[in-house]
């Protein structure tokens, strides 16, 4: 297994709004949390995932992520993670405006397939985003919701509570 980075994010957009609707199966919801959508679609409706989600994916792969990168079997997509850290005219409305600035990194869009979860696949990414912001002279950050596994994940590694915004926390990485 590999972390690959993708060049032509859009092209993967299908692919990638399945294993997305893996972890949101997986999740039984809780992920992606589709806060912006009144009416969830159930865990078994693909099509009614893919129809509030894939605009919303396709704005991120397209606007937002300035590195997206994956973990694959070769086959099929088991992780993803991308880094956002031009922040600069972008509209990301789930970032304070005290953080938005040119040392800010954020690391978004970390997930592990349902079926590999518990093999230190995220773990993996999740260094792997942590060294490649800061090489990239970035303090790495993450937006989460306190109600997810994660929240307490990333405390565990390494990060450490900025603020509540919004319904968001968010979360900065202390470098050790």
């Amino acid at each position: 297994m590999r972390i690959e980075r993708v060049d032509k994010p859009l092209k993967l957009k299908d692919e990638l709004v399945s294993f997305v609707f893996r972890v949101y199966r997986g999740t039984n919801g809780a992920y992606p949390a589709l806060e912006w959508v009144e009416d969830k679609p159930s865990t078994d409706d693909f099509e009614g995932f893919r129809e509030v989600y894939e605009p919303f994916l396709e704005f991120r792969l397209g606007k937002e992520f300035d590195e997206l990168y994956v973990l694959s079997d070769g086959n099929k997509i088991l992780g993803t993670v991308a880094l956002v850290y031009n922040l600069e005219g972008k509209d990301i409305w789930w970032v304070p405006e005290e953080i938005k600035n040119e040392k800010t990194g954020l690391i978004e869009f970390l997930m592990v397939s349902p079926e590999v979860k518990g093999h230190g696949y995220g773990s993996k990414l999740l260094d792997f985003a942590v060294k490649r912001l800061l090489k990239l002279g970035k303090i790495p950050y993450v937006a989460t919701f306190p109600w997810l596994e994660a929240y307490g994940y990333y405390l565990r590694k390494g990060f450490e509570k900025v603020m509540d915004y919004r319904e968001f926390i968010i979360l900065r990485y202390v470098v050790p």
